[in-house]
């Protein structure tokens, strides 16, 4: 049985936790756990903390057996970007894009 978990307005770029997400994507939750409790990465502690979330609701909610949980899905999707601008040479400026993202992930039992 499927469980997901979301979390939205995360400011880190989809582009740059997508990067964290193929690592732990279709891995079993307690390798994937583990290999981010490692990970240097910014969004690797956002990531576990979204993947322990799916965990609780899949163990309050649907009462499955955690340790056969694996990462069925995992995505970024953009969210709302703040534009900033930093000033430049010359009298001129540039946009500064600060990208927020979107996070899913949904277990599913092996």
């Amino acid at each position: 049985m499927e469980t997901s978990a979301v979390t939205k307005f995360v400011r880190i770029s989809p582009r740059k936790i997508r990067l964290i997400m193929d690592q732990v994507r279709g891995k079993r939750v307690e390798e994937a756990l583990n290999m981010l409790s490692f990970a240097p990465q910014k969004g690797a502690r956002i990531l576990k903390k979204l993947i322990n979330s799916a965990v609780a609701n899949a163990e309050q909610n649907s009462g499955v057996d955690v340790d056969a949980l694996f990462v069925k899905r995992v995505y970024a999707d953009g969210g709302p970007t703040l534009k900033r601008f930093r000033p430049r040479a010359q009298g001129r400026a540039t946009r500064i894009r600060k990208r927020s993202s979107h996070l899913t992930v949904v277990l599913d039992e092996a």
